[in-house]
């Protein structure tokens, strides 16, 4: 679900932007919209993963309720854990295939390119980092819905 919302996210994203000065949004939206869109993203792949971890989770009998919503909302998390690292091999593997075919750059970048450059890895990084910490979190709240629903309809 997240390779399907992040493709449909570039697709929005190449179709507001554009090559020509003063055309297409502006570099600030844009960066803002894309990691309003990565949050998004997380927030529903996360939300189903947990859901059906918890829900198809085989309940063990004669356990306490709370070790039950323990390992509920632990398979949703663990079910985000192997989802982000699988995204993250995509996209080293794809960003490996992208290096390899890149045209040769130039070196010779200005200091305002250069702090572009920075101010835009730091949003990246920022946004990255909070659309984890709300898929961790989803991930595990919906393992444990998916588990209260379960023993709810045996």
């Amino acid at each position: 679900m997240t390779l399907i919302l992040i493709a449909i996210g570039s697709a929005f994203g190449f179709a507001s932007v554009s090559p020509w000065p003063g055309v297409g949004a502006a570099p600030t939206t844009f960066t803002i919209a894309a990691g309003v869109w990565l949050i998004v993203t997380q927030w529903l792949s996360s939300a189903v993963g947990g859901y059906l971890a918890g829900r198809l989770r085989v309940r063990w009998h004669g356990l306490h309720t709370d070790e039950v919503f323990f390992r509920d909302t632990a398979h949703g998390l663990l079910t985000w854990a192997t989802a982000t690292v699988l995204v993250a091999m995509v996209a080293v593997a794809a960003s490996a295939l992208s290096n390899i075919t890149a045209a040769p750059v130039d070196v010779d970048m200005s200091k305002e390119a250069i702090d572009a450059a920075r101010k835009a890895a730091m949003s990246v990084a920022g946004f990255t980092g909070l659309s984890l910490l709300v898929g961790a979190f989803i991930g595990a709240v919906a393992g444990a819905i998916g588990g209260r629903l379960r023993d709810m309809h045996p």
